[in-house]
């Protein structure tokens, strides 16, 4: 087996279907095991790939191994699956809060371990991942984890201090996003549009501003002001947002969440 997931999870069948729809991995060369029967049989329809009950197989059986089970339950595996990993195996991270040198005590021992933090836009194929190798990870093994990750999105590496700003940026923030969009469409719904139209408008609305945000170049700023004609609809929105402290919310809420992800 060329890689293995231990926890199944929706994070985990984003990485998997990105892999499998972009040919880097058939399903039969991917095992995942899940402690729910339920979650593994999901998988299993749904990609194709080998599943197990118990962790140490995939270990044995996988050259890359993603933990993929929620930050609670490392230490728990980590147990589990620490005396049969190789020196040679790739362990990849998605847990936010678990440092390179918790992981390594965990271990007890020095690995070739990969810190990742994705987010669940990689099911749709727009992930954003921030990567963060230990020193045992070579340049060519690093290379080969980035191709897997770019199958669902984008990713780019970082120094692992800024691992917590990662979590609220693009880890948290599509829940913010969520809440943003369903905000517009029930200000459209208020105005006399249907429910279903409203979510249409708002979602593409976002999602052609911050394909502008990428394409362009330009400041977000920039591209505001362009929006924003004076004495017009546009400005009187923008102050009310401002009168309402929308920046000061929004940084706010991510202050707290790399916080929390600090404490994890």
């Amino acid at each position: 087996m060329k890689l293995g997931f231990i926890g199944t999870g929706n994070m985990a069948g984003a990485i998997m279907g990105g892999i499998i729809k972009e040919g880097i991995f058939a399903p039969e060369e991917i095992i995942g095991a899940d402690i729910s029967k339920e979650g593994r049989d999901k998988v299993q329809a749904q990609y194709g790939i080998r599943v197990t009950a118990d962790n140490e197989e995939v270990v044995r059986k996988a050259e890359i191994v993603f933990l993929s089970v929620k930050p609670q339950f490392y230490s728990f595996v980590i147990e589990q699956i620490k005396d049969v990993v190789g020196e040679g195996q790739l362990i990849v991270t998605i847990a936010p809060g678990k440092t390179l040198d918790w992981l390594k005590g965990q271990f007890g021992r020095s690995l070739k371990i990969i810190r990742t933090m994705p987010n669940t836009p990689a099911m749709v194929g727009e992930g954003m991942t921030a990567v963060c190798p230990n020193e045992n990870v070579t340049e060519e093994e690093l290379s080969r984890v980035l191709g897997i990750l770019s199958a669902f999105g984008k990713t780019e590496v970082v120094p692992e201090r800024l691992m917590d700003a990662v979590v609220s940026t693009s880890g948290s923030s599509p829940a913010y996003v969520f809440m943003m969009i369903e905000a517009m469409a029930d200000a459209a719904v208020a105005e006399g549009m249907p429910r279903a139209q409203a979510y249409k408008f708002a979602a593409q609305a976002v999602y052609g501003s911050a394909k502008m945000v990428l394409e362009t170049g330009k400041h977000p700023g920039e591209l505001k002001d362009m929006v924003c004609s004076p004495a017009g609809t546009t400005i009187e929105a923008v102050r009310v947002l401002e009168e309402k402290g929308f920046r000061s919310a929004v940084i706010e809420a991510m202050k707290a969440c790399a916080e929390v992800s600090r404490r994890l």
